[in-house]
């Protein structure tokens, strides 16, 4: 595996001989990874196997949810509770710290959700979530009819109510901020593209423009565009074909970190938040970096 640059200021990010390490193997397909700073763990999901995992250098791998309601995309909200999108429920649910579960999302306009998939709190505390048809295929999900012939993103406001986001993506997938949470970036894995919206004062999204385009082929035998996180620089760092993709704020695609396997999403954690931990096919890898995660609500 290799670092491969198309500028050299992907070496400001990422040494050229940082060493790609697996953590996790034995899994059948991993996503959702998130990592616990003070507990110093990693959760992440098997969501064939449907089980929720935690890993952790002095425990190993753990099993904390099984079944897991095929869960896909986690994050946690400013206090500590966990957000999990799960397939199988087609729910945004919020498991909170004193061990109550809520569910924040099922339905849009009296029709079930497709599958909730990935999720990013904004600064307001508002919760974006994706939601494209894979929870309703069989292998990632349970297999059934769809309801809705939109594939949306939505926004939970902070009191509550739920708004449809934009409804023109084939398969909206990954979704991140930019550090000063002006600016929401949501993927479409079926065009391999990135799009940028503007987030407004009162946390509603303005209009969208492109930003990447040509991440791949929307294939799956030659790698997605699906997971993605921001760095504090404002790069954008996205799976794709042979590992990570790296994009400067400008759009510029600075390079790939290679992976031996299909990467399916990713986040920062470990010291500083200074480690890229990637959920891929059978495993989880992580690997040193020179920028950090931005602060999202959850990691103050």
């Amino acid at each position: 595996m290799a670092i491969v640059a198309n500028s050299p200021k992907l070496h400001d990010l990422i040494a050229a001989d940082a060493e790609v390490e697996q953590i996790v193997g034995g899994c059948t397909f991993t996503e959702g990874p998130l990592w616990n700073a003070a507990g110093g763990f990693l959760l992440f999901s098997d969501m064939p196997e449907d089980k929720r995992r935690r890993w952790s250098e002095a425990g190993g791998v753990e099993i904390v949810r099984d079944p897991a309601n095929k869960c896909n995309g986690m994050t946690y909200d400013a206090q500590g509770n966990l957000i999990v999108c799960e397939h199988a429920t087609s729910a945004v649910v919020r498991e909170n710290v004193d061990g109550t579960r809520e569910t924040l999302a099922t339905h849009w306009q009296g029709k079930e959700l497709n599958s909730p998939n990935d999720v990013v709190v904004a600064p307001d505390g508002s919760i974006f979530f994706s939601d494209p048809w894979y929870g309703r295929m069989p292998v990632f999900g349970v297999e059934r009819e769809r309801e809705l012939d939109i594939c949306g993103v939505y926004r939970i406001t902070p009191g509550g109510d739920l708004q449809l986001v934009t409804s023109d993506f084939a398969m909206p997938n990954g979704l991140c901020f930019s550090p000063d949470g002006t600016l929401l970036y949501v993927n479409d894995t079926e065009r391999a593209h990135i799009r940028v919206f503007a987030v407004n004062g009162d946390g509603s999204i303005g209009a969208g423009r492109m930003f990447a385009e040509g991440i791949g082929t929307g294939s799956f035998e030659t790698g997605l565009v699906d997971g993605m996180k921001c760095d504090e620089r404002g790069n954008i760092w996205v799976t794709g074909p042979k590992g990570i993709w790296v994009f400067a704020p400008d759009g510029e695609h600075l390079g790939v970190v290679e992976f031996p396997e299909h990467t399916g999403n990713l986040t920062f954690g470990g010291p500083g938040w200074k480690t890229l931990i990637v959920a891929a096919s059978n495993g989880v890898y992580r690997i040193p970096t020179k920028v950090a995660a931005h602060r999202e609500p959850y990691m103050a």
